[in-house]
């Protein structure tokens, strides 16, 4: 009886996928974020009350809205993409809305129509989404929202609020141009001396792997943050550009250092403090941008001589090398220490091929293009999220809902593919709003219409770009009472709005859980196991590339390219097994069994670049049955990864040496295959 009570008593607790969910993500305030949004918002409502037409300013600051939204980029000519790009697609949303408005069916189909292009555009890429994002947002206030003035006034004073936030956005480009692509070279450079910490400390222990997986996945993170900066800037910039390829440059040398840390941790292998402390010191010059110091002079593209190196605290020569993964990282920091000291960097050879080059913008949009209308994919989440967007709108036209663009908004933000998981979303969104609507009833029931709607509009602001990085929900929690207070002064609603923005967003989630989530057998079942597979059989490819006899293929830039690829297709894994994790149950616990075969494929990976270093310092090189033997095993993991929803063992079965080369990579393989099914 006395366990029955207990079990009675019991306190209710949320489910765990909850709990995840709401859980605030761990980051920095943004400071100069939280300035432009506060700025932006209240700057075009404060002009807009002063000249009269308080209208015209709300119009404004809901335009820098969807500017602030957006700037989330760092480099600065990634925020002219981030934040403009969408602009102008938002500007045509607002348009073809307010043309369709008050006409019934037609505006239904019109803003259906809408939402299928809304929807193929966001598998583009980042910028596109936010595009797609807005055009659809602002056809949807276009067509349920009267706008004052010509038809070409709302687009104008939304677009100009949105330029505003750019234009406050890029007041420090003069001054600090490069600043945000080198620090994050910099920060790459100082994870890679975190990485040789984890690796160079000589043991095995689980604490120690879990620390080196860590610390290696921080690296990955940070490499394709860099990049991105990198070649974002690059490939919009005609010819040479000297700090550019300098920095690509540094980027590359990160690449030796990143392949002798495995080997250190596969073999158990130490390596002296002094490597990562030098790592560090390369990573303060970089940051400081520092040029052709370290004892050059002379002849431009001139070698730095040895006795530099001190100065940078790397020996000159490595104390007692006991291992190749220790010469391989002298080595490595030797050659980044060339790049930073060499005055020229049009002297790097081949600088630019690690990567491949970029193509052209014009290039790459007809492919994108192409790519999006021949999807499979790209057609399914259009058509889903255009359903959506269809019914919402049927539904608002049949029943007699007042401000019904609030159903459709709802949708939007809630079936956004890249955005995470759409059950957890319409969660969220529902508390998020909730939250929300509590903080909009307390001012418009307390604060008179007016310019008190200037400081509140400018205290409300700087939460979003605060509270957005803490997660969906607490972005919606401060979006919220923005909106309805500019909807407000808009259409005089007061207090009223309140009641009726909670039933519209309930409505919105249903709709979205429904018709974009339960009819659709593929938002419900985890793609990691897809996306793993297509990663187990690049790993095979880049097992046969790494000691392969193909010239071409096991060129070092060939390899570099590959292994880079590979590292951000786990990365992307990664983060599509984090939203899995909060899916409902058996979706959650089905992704969380993929788990140990995740890490165990980047060890596969890290094996494998180990055992080509060891052979790089003089082991002997497998024989091409021992590597065809290994390449075999993961294409058969790949195919059994398609076939399968749930894990289940595979025994693996090599008959190459225990003490050859690829010993440890065949135990990693052989631990894949081995990866038990989950509990039931």
């Amino acid at each position: 009886m006395g366990h029955m009570r207990n079990r009675t008593l019991r306190p209710l607790t949320p489910p765990d996928w909850l709990v995840r969910s709401l859980k605030p993500q761990p980051a920095p305030v943004p400071w100069a974020a939280v300035a432009r949004a506060a700025i932006a918002m209240s700057l075009p409502l404060a002009v807009g009350t002063a000249a009269g037409e308080p209208a015209y300013g709300a119009l404004a600051s809901m335009g820098a809205l969807s500017g602030v939204i957006g700037d989330t980029a760092d480099a600065y000519r990634m925020r002219i993409l981030n934040i403009a790009v969408p602009q102008l697609f938002g500007a045509l949303g607002v348009t073809l809305g307010a043309l369709v408005f008050g006409h019934g069916w037609a505006a239904v189909g019109a803003v259906t129509l809408v939402a299928l292009v809304s929807g193929m555009m966001s598998t583009i890429g980042a910028v596109a989404s936010v595009s797609g994002l807005l055009l659809l947002l602002n056809c949807v206030i276009g067509a349920g929202l009267p706008l004052p003035g010509e038809w070409w006034l709302a687009p104008a004073l939304m677009t100009g609020g949105g330029l505003l936030v750019l234009a406050l956005a890029l007041l420090a480009w003069p001054l600090r141009s490069g600043v945000p692509e080198r620090a994050a070279v910099a920060a790459t450079y100082r994870s890679a001396a975190a990485l040789l910490e984890a690796a160079g400390t000589g043991e095995r222990a689980a604490d120690q792997h879990a620390a080196y997986d860590k610390a290696r996945a921080d690296v990955t993170a940070s490499l394709n943050q860099a990049y991105d900066l990198v070649l974002a800037r690059r490939a919009r910039d005609h010819g040479r550009s000297p700090e550019l390829v300098r920095l690509i440059a540094e980027l590359n040398a990160i690449t030796p250092v990143v392949e002798a840390a495995p080997t250190a941790h596969q073999y158990g292998e130490k390596l002296p403090p002094e490597l990562a402390a030098a790592m560090r010191r390369l990573a303060d010059a970089v940051g400081r941008g520092e040029r052709g110091k370290f004892g050059v002079g002379g002849d431009r593209g001139a070698r730095p001589p040895h006795d530099a190196y001190p100065d940078l605290g790397l020996p000159d020569e490595l104390p007692h090398p006991h291992g190749p993964a220790a010469r391989a990282v002298h080595h490595a920091l030797r050659h980044a220490a060339d790049t930073l000291a060499d005055p020229d960097p049009l002297t790097v050879i081949h600088a630019e091929d690690r990567l491949g080059r970029p193509a052209a913008l014009r290039v790459r949009a007809r492919r994108a293009t192409r790519n999006v209308v021949l999807s499979g994919a790209s057609w399914r989440y259009g058509l889903r999220l255009a359903l959506c967007i269809g019914i919402a709108q049927c539904l608002v036209s049949l029943i007699d809902v007042p401000r019904s663009y609030w159903v459709a908004l709802t949708i939007t933000f809630v079936l956004k593919p890249d955005f995470g998981s759409v059950f957890s979303r319409a969660v969220l969104r529902a508390l998020g709003t909730a939250a929300g609507l509590v903080v909009a009833a307390a001012v418009l029931s307390s604060v008179e219409r007016g310019w008190w709607d200037v400081p509140v509009v400018l205290v409300l602001a700087t939460l979003i770009p605060a509270l957005t990085p803490r997660g969906y929900g607490y972005q919606t929690a401060a979006i919220t009472p923005v909106i309805l207070l500019l909807s407000d002064v808009l259409n005089h609603q007061g207090f009223g709005l309140v009641l009726p923005r909670l039933v519209d967003s309930l409505i919105g989630c249903a709709i979205a859980l429904v018709a974009g989530y339960l009819l659709w057998p593929e938002s419900w079942h985890t793609r990691i196991g897809d996306r793993l597979a297509d990663a187990v059989a690049d790993t095979a490819r880049y097992v046969e590339c790494a000691f392969g006899d193909d010239p071409d293929a096991t060129a070092p830039a060939a390899r570099a390219r590959m292994r880079r690829r590979l590292y951000r297709d786990l990365s992307d894994i990664r983060t599509e097994f984090q939203r899995a994790l909060t899916e409902p149950p058996p979706t959650g616990a089905r992704a969380a069994a993929w788990w140990p075969l995740v890490v165990a494929v980047e060890r596969i990976v890290d094996a494998t670049t180990a055992a080509r270093v060891r052979v790089r310092h003089g082991a002997p090189a497998p024989g091409p049955d021992e590597v065809a033997e290994v390449s075999r095993q993961l294409r058969e993991l790949a195919e059994g990864l398609r076939e399968v929803e749930v894990l289940v063992p595979v025994p693996a079965a090599f008959t190459g040496p225990e003490d050859g080369v690829l010993g440890p990579l065949r135990q990693e393989v052989t631990a894949a295959r081995a990866v038990a099914s989950p509990r039931r």
